[in-house]
């Protein structure tokens, strides 16, 4: 524990004061923690010595992914998504699923594996990242509906996907161990404590009985989460979409408090996405890399090349966006945070086809991190600030005003 903490904080560190040059190059401070992971793990060095079922992986991917699902929900309130849902709800409704069949049908014919395997290795890598492609989805040059498409599907995707994953695994366990009610029950007790939880708080505020001062405002929202983990664990429901619930929850209703804890749960959710990165790092051996074989390194390549552009360009058919646009969201679907968990989510699980689905998944983020966060600030310098708002990327927004840097984007 001492040696993990010691490589954390010292990586961290370095993270700082790398961030900077970073953002303009092709840097990137989450594939710094996995390659450090690999390195100090046990494949290469040891220094770093963990396994798939120790407390800790599970704990800290639990709770990694709590925070990001509860961030994640804070940017998607209904009045973001009211105001410009059409490209985001295309890429949702059309993409996610067509993204989860087509890696399902690689899989199966590919590599051999049963449908509900496939079907759960296709729901695992439908979620995609900003963070591997922050470059973009932070250019101001970028057109404004690009930026806001991949940020709102990168912030829903992990919580549509989650119940996919959740019925497949259920479904892979073994006919005699599924028990759909007590899943469905799982799932509903999560999304009635996300929104029960954050809707009475914020009303109480709203009282002339209680108010945060401005200092405790920032720790509002982090009460609020806390209140909700502590809530799904003591009564078995769904920590995950009680998260994402919760996070919608504020956003909607509680407008002052987004804004007040967006900065400080962001460097929460961080802090434990590179944590997390860096354990996953550290279960990727070069043992793992091999076991896979050529058709494994295959099915990752089509994950990536494949399953993701013909989703989009299936989903985006006539949409308006132009061919340099449909090529860049078809191309930025990195496999980031929320597949890292899932797949240990299933390696824990036990079931049969748990490590090689593990494998697979894992080279696929790997190669994921790699190549996205590699070619992001390249695809990004191809942009430029001629694009004009669409007219339906929200009135309020325009009536906002925008910057001068912005007029032309």
């Amino acid at each position: 524990m001492g040696t993990l903490l010691t490589a954390f904080a010292a990586l961290l560190l370095l993270a700082v004061l790398v961030s900077s040059l970073a953002h303009r190059t092709i840097l990137s401070t989450a594939a710094l923690f996995l390659v450090a992971g690999f390195v100090l793990g046990d494949g290469v060095l040891g220094v770093v010595s963990v396994r798939p079922g120790d407390e800790l992986v599970g704990t800290l991917a639990e709770l990694a992914l709590f925070a990001v699902l509860f961030t994640d929900g804070m940017r998607v309130g209904w009045k973001d998504l009211r105001s410009a849902w059409r490209l985001p709800g295309r890429a949702l409704g059309w993409g996610l699923p067509l993204t989860l069949g087509i890696t399902a049908v690689a899989a199966h014919y590919l590599l051999g594996l049963g449908w509900i395997e496939s079907l759960l290795i296709g729901a695992i890598l439908a979620p995609t990242d900003p963070v591997f492609a922050a470059a973009l989805v932070g250019n101001e040059k970028v057109p404004p509906r690009l930026r806001h498409l991949l940020n709102v599907e990168s912030g829903v995707n992990d919580g549509l996907a989650l119940p996919f994953v959740m019925l497949f695994l259920a479904v892979a366990a073994g006919s005699e161990d599924l028990h759909m009610g007590e899943l469905g029950l799982e799932l509903g007790l999560g999304v009635l404590i996300g929104v029960a939880v954050p809707w009475v708080a914020i009303k109480l505020e709203q009282t002339r009985w209680f108010s945060a001062s401005t200092q405790y405002e920032p720790l509002n929202a982090l009460a609020i989460g806390l209140l909700v983990l502590a809530l799904g664990k003591a009564t078995h429901g769904n920590l995950f979409l009680a998260a994402f619930a919760a996070g919608i929850t504020v956003a909607t209703f509680g407008e002052r408090q987004r804004e007040s804890f967006e900065h400080f749960g962001e460097l929460i959710a961080e802090l434990f996405k590179l944590a997390a990165l860096l354990l996953f790092g550290a279960l990727v051996t070069p043992t793992l890399l091999g076991a896979v074989g050529w058709k494994g390194w295959l099915f990752a390549i089509l994950a990536l090349v494949l399953a993701r552009p013909v989703a989009i360009w299936l989903s985006f058919l006539r949409s308006g966006l132009s061919v340099r646009e449909q090529a860049a969201v078809a191309w930025f679907g990195p496999k980031g945070f929320a597949s890292v968990v899932y797949g240990l989510i299933v390696l824990a699980s036990g079931i049969a086809a748990a490590q090689e689905v593990f494998q697979l998944v894992a080279v696929t983020i790997v190669l994921s991190i790699l190549l996205h966060s590699s070619t992001d600030i390249v695809i990004a310098r191809g942009f430029d600030d001629e694009h004009e708002v669409p007219a339906w990327f929200g009135a309020a927004r325009r009536r906002r005003g925008r910057s001068p840097g912005d007029s032309a984007s």
